[in-house]
């Protein structure tokens, strides 16, 4: 990365896309294209549609090759969540020549679930010169590269479980929904438990599992309601009393049988105490408590656009935040 203005392709301008293209345009970023198929949105100003307050005369396209010939730096990739679907759009991505940084959850850590879709991007990423980071606030930061981080001044370290409460009433209305809030137990075990669960956790304990030499071979998830005890109200919906407000999520990994990782995911409208939480059993025992816990879309999005600078600095392939973000090989 030179001293010049960094350049930078919005692709996806959806709730999440819109929030880190504000992020990185007030962080410096020049925008010279960007891609969205909403045809409600193409033809329009990337600042009227991202809500930026201004027009920066970048026009939305749906033809991706098309703003990606404007030859950005890095772009901004705000598509889908699993890696197989997101395939095609990064690889286009990288055979263009532009660094990604994108929020597709499984791009955190592909290893685990796609090993073949990791494999052939590191490859193009490679032979392209650029790289490939998928990141976000959670996967990417609070339940595996934050830990990682943590545990630098340990001698040694037996277990970890990390520890997010959300308030949804606080997020936006299709998460509300996702998650089930406001039906009742019945409908949820029905038609929403299979497809309830945040996406990434898997990769998370992959990531820091390998952060930390766990050698996790084995890794379960199980999503579970959380029943409302008193009535709540958000800006979109209603949950009484006994209806769902929400999931507990919970991944463990294992390492010759053994749990080494867990992750705790809660969120539910009307959490009283919103924050993460990070226990080590080690050497010295250390927890830490981030009080009211970072927000899901307005870190996701600082984070995207705070490390698009290291990723364009950074050697080429795909990449993980723990290989980005200074930490250390431990040994067990």
């Amino acid at each position: 990365m030179t001293d010049e203005t960094p350049t930078a392709v919005q692709y996806g301008i959806g709730p999440i896309g819109s929030r880190i293209a504000n992020a990185a345009h007030r962080t410096g970023f020049e925008f010279v294209g960007a891609v969205d198929i909403d045809p409600e949105k193409v033809g329009a100003d990337l600042g009227e549609v991202a809500g930026f307050g201004e027009s920066v005369g970048v026009e939305v396209t749906d033809d991706a090759a098309a703003a990606l010939a404007a030859d950005p730096d890095v772009v901004f990739h705000s598509t889908v969540s699993d890696v197989e679907t997101a395939l095609p759009q990064l690889l286009e991505i990288v055979e263009s020549g532009a660094n990604i940084v994108s929020t597709t959850e499984e791009l955190a850590y592909p290893q685990w679930a796609a090993p073949d879709a990791a494999v052939e991007l590191d490859e193009a990423a490679t032979d392209s010169g650029v790289t490939v980071l998928g990141t976000g606030i959670n996967p990417g930061f609070v339940m595996d590269t934050m830990p990682a981080f943590l545990s630098t001044p340990m001698a040694s370290v037996d277990r970890v479980t990390v520890e997010r409460v959300q308030d949804a009433a606080s997020r936006r209305e299709p998460l509300q929904r996702k998650v089930g809030a406001g039906v009742t137990v019945e409908t949820f075990e029905r038609d929403i438990a299979t497809e309830a669960g945040h996406v990434g956790s898997t990769e998370s304990v992959a990531m820091l599992g390998d952060a930390l030499s766990f050698d996790i071979d084995d890794i379960e998830e199980t999503i579970e309601p959380v029943i409302a005890e008193d009535r709540v109200e958000t800006e979109y919906l209603t949950v009484e009393a006994g209806e769902v407000a929400g999931i507990r999520q919970v991944a463990r990994g294992y390492a010759d049988g053994e749990e080494r990782i867990t992750l705790d995911l809660q969120m539910y409208v009307g959490a009283d105490e919103p924050r993460d939480e990070v226990h080590f059993e080690s050497k010295p025992p250390v927890s830490v408590t981030v009080d009211g816990g970072y927000h899901g879309d307005v870190s996701t999005s600082a984070v995207v656009a705070n490390v698009a600078p290291t990723v364009i600095a950074a050697d080429p392939g795909l990449r993980s935040m723990t290989d980005l973000i200074p930490t250390f090989t431990r040994e067990v």
